[in-house]
């Protein structure tokens, strides 16, 4: 970019609110990974270029000195079931003899109890599916150590049912890529889960288990190709859920910010936090921010919080109504500023064990949405405890006309430069 572009950009970026580091072609994060050492990624390291599975998962090992700095060019699109002769694998594959329907048999047609005597066949499924559950993992699965930089090349840069996780790692971007959620071939019926039973898959599309600066940038999540709403119907009437998260962040992770992202047509989108029995290991961390992302046909958690600091700010959220936005978990302190919402305030929040909420500014149909009197009303203080502004820099985009334009314009992946 030339001098007269690039100075040009910071005059736009200042107009709509944020300091030119936070414009689209960004290099450094804004918020929460911006803390501490902040998150350079593998900035300074080797450069490899992948285009297959087999490649990605060689390049992340980087010679046997996974936390040396790296950079990781993704090409094109790299499937998770790619086996190394190039083919892909299925759920046959995984589990020969495995059948959806029969292991939904073996718990009787309300879908209460299991037996393995049921049928004659129970027993198998019921092994078959844990088996093939594993071995979906086990191929599925790739773990993004320290000091890395995993970035799409291009717009059309894809990972297509890859379980991508970070596993203690530090200091970690991942950036301008779309990531298709997993399908579970073998997800689980739990009957006692809820009030009439419910599905749980294994796999989110990104998992950060203990990570630290962390930044995740202009990526896209969905669930792509495969939807649940054409997935097969099971227990009353409803489809059988493939899919777990997009995107959770856990077991005392911190110091991460998602930004200028996408997360679209999916059921549970984003989860901040262990459980409500894992203070031990959250409390005290979970600092995050979620700026300038897209939310799109999003059925819940936007995210839902235990436990950490969130600051959530200008993003857009939009489509079908949903269950909620925000989920107010335990011991969370979620501070809300200048989101869009373009639904009915009363869905923006749900309580989930959670006492305090407060937001500044956010609009929901073009006028004030007027959240901290709808918190008030869910029983919920407006005292977080914390106010993003006594920790970071940030300069928020101040109309919803502006907060609109820049994410819909900006948001996702192949969209770093508009």
């Amino acid at each position: 970019m030339g001098r007269a572009a690039a100075a040009l950009l910071a005059c736009v970026c200042l107009s709509w609110g944020w300091a030119p580091q936070a414009a689209a072609t960004e290099r450094a994060p804004v918020g929460w990974a911006a803390i501490g050492a902040g998150t350079t990624g593998g900035a300074g390291g080797t450069t490899t270029t992948v285009r297959t599975r087999a490649e990605l998962k060689e390049a992340l090992t980087n010679g046997g000195d996974p936390a040396a700095p790296k950079v990781i060019r993704v090409v094109g699109a790299v499937n998770g079931h790619e086996a190394d002769d190039g083919s892909l694998l299925g759920e046959q594959d995984y589990a020969p003899g495995y059948d959806l329907a029969q292991y939904m048999s073996c718990f009787g047609e309300d879908g209460t109890t299991w037996s393995d005597t049921r049928y004659d066949y129970c027993k198998r499924q019921r092994q078959s599916r844990q088996t093939g559950s594993n071995k979906e993992k086990a191929q599925i699965q790739l773990t993004v150590p320290s000091n890395t930089t995993l970035v799409g090349v291009g717009r059309d840069a894809r990972l297509l049912g890859v379980f991508l996780t970070v596993n203690t790692g530090t200091n970690i971007i991942v950036r301008n890529l779309r990531l298709e959620a997993p399908v579970d071939h073998f997800t689980s019926w739990s009957p006692d889960d809820g009030t009439q039973g419910n599905w749980n898959a294994r796999f989110d599309a990104m998992t950060v288990i203990t990570g630290k600066n962390i930044w995740v940038d202009h990526c896209t999540f969905t669930d792509g190709r495969f939807p649940d709403r054409e997935a097969p119907l099971g227990f009353h009437g409803e489809h059988v859920q493939r899919h777990d998260g997009l995107l959770d962040i856990e077991d005392g992770s911190d110091f991460i910010t998602v930004s200028d992202s996408r997360f679209t047509d999916h059921d549970k989108a984003l989860l901040i936090g262990s459980g409500d029995g894992r203070g031990d290991r959250d409390r005290g961390h979970l600092r995050i921010t979620f700026a300038r992302n897209l939310f799109t046909d999003i059925v819940q958690r936007g995210p839902r919080v235990r436990f950490g600091q969130v600051h959530v700010v200008n993003n857009v959220y939009r489509g079908r109504a949903p269950l909620y936005a925000l989920g107010v978990g335990v011991e969370s302190a979620i501070y809300s500023e200048r989101n869009v919402f373009r639904y009915d305030p009363g869905l923006a929040l749900a309580v989930y064990g959670g006492t305090r909420f407060h937001d500044t500014g956010s609009w929901a149909g073009g006028r004030p949405a007027r959240l901290n009197t709808v918190a008030s009303g869910l029983g919920l203080s407006d005292d977080v405890g914390w106010d993003p502004a006594d920790v970071y820099d940030y300069r928020p985009l101040r109309s919803p006309a502006a907060v609109e334009h820049h994410v819909l314009t900006h948001a996702g992946a192949g969209r770093e430069h508009g």
